[in-house]
């Protein structure tokens, strides 16, 4: 992995790149080496990386992807609802039907995705003693 090396003063820090690390993430792959499995199973973080045994157990994703996932899935469902409403004028039901399955399978999708997103950044910002102090 890139990092780039700082230099203020007498102090010397290690930048990684959260980009990268997200992506990893968000592909539920290790931030560190981008090859391990970053879950266990559908939602629990791995405490470490089985490849490179970089440490997992600090990240404190909490609620956070819970939040960007309502915030992802109702922004892209509330205008196709309008949508699909204004042009087709289905039956009530069918439109209930088809955007609660979308809304779920949205949102079970997202889940996973974007809590290791979010153990990428955490990773990559050294948030949470991922820097190597607490």
């Amino acid at each position: 992995m890139r990092d780039t090396t700082i230099t203020e003063g007498t102090e010397t820090r290690t930048e990684r790149d959260a980009r990268r690390a997200m992506l990893r993430g968000f592909r539920c792959r290790c931030p560190n080496c981008g090859s391990g499995p970053l879950l266990r199973g559908y939602l629990k973080v791995r405490d470490h990386c089985p490849v490179c045994r970089e440490d997992l157990s600090h990240q404190r994703a909490d609620d956070g992807p819970a939040y960007l996932t309502i915030l992802i899935v109702g922004h892209l469902m509330a205008p196709l609802l309008m949508f699909a409403f204004e042009t087709w004028r289905p039956e009530p039901l069918v439109l209930f039907t088809t955007f609660a399955v979308g809304t779920i399978a949205l949102s079970l999708y997202l889940l996973p995705r974007l809590k290791g997103a979010m153990v990428g950044l955490q990773w990559a910002k050294k948030m949470h003693g991922f820097g190597g102090q607490d």
